[in-house]
């Protein structure tokens, strides 16, 4: 993607960011120190709320980045070339090569990213209640990052192509029909009704 800048390699796949992911972070840690955090959380100092808003919105960035990697790894396993992972102010892409082709290797690519979603706000929400009422702070991210990483999963299962979503219902119509193209169309056609 131009406009990114390379900040090093997971398993062989480069991680690059795209300078709209710095406004992505100056939004989300404005957002979340200035409305999510002071009304779920009153009393606080306000320098606190700031600091909770930085740090989930990293946290929230690297669960996207390990929700690209679960697409990544599977594609790469399934025998399709992962050129890069790229960050960007709408979450984040992974850079296949080629198309998967046969829609059961589609169906595991695409519902590997919010299943991994899901798994991390089940671990964010068990830190949560382990938490208890102790360590507040911290808490509070924990808390925020179980909701964010389910909200991230089930937004992209939501039947729009190209969402992981989209895809999933792309490779169940392409194994129904055993036509790409046809399966692509009535995808699209669903995805812009989503849109």
């Amino acid at each position: 993607m131009r406009g990114s800048w390379r900040v090093g390699r997971i398993a062989g796949i480069e991680i690059g960011i795209h300078y709209t992911w710095l406004l992505a972070l100056v939004i989300f840690t404005w957002l979340l120190g200035q409305s999510y955090f002071p009304a779920a959380y009153p009393g606080w100092q306000t320098y606190s709320y700031w600091i909770a808003g930085f740090l989930s919105t990293l946290i929230l960035f690297v669960s996207v980045l390990i929700h690209e990697l679960a697409h990544s790894l599977v594609a790469r396993a399934r025998g399709l070339p992962v050129s890069s992972i790229t960050l960007f102010i709408l979450g984040g892409v992974s850079n296949l090569s080629q198309e998967p082709e046969k829609p059961g290797v589609e169906f595991v690519m695409a519902i590997a990213g919010p299943g991994t979603s899901l798994v991390l706000a089940g671990i964010f929400w068990g830190i949560w209640y382990l938490l208890g009422n102790n360590i507040i702070f911290a808490r509070a991210i924990f808390g925020y990052m179980a909701l964010a990483n389910a909200l991230l999963a089930g937004f992209n299962l939501l039947p729009g192509f190209p969402l992981d979503g989209g895809r999933v219902f792309r490779s169940i119509l392409w194994k129904t029909t055993g036509n790409l193209l046809k399966a692509t169309n009535i995808a699209t056609i669903v995805g812009r009704l989503f849109a």
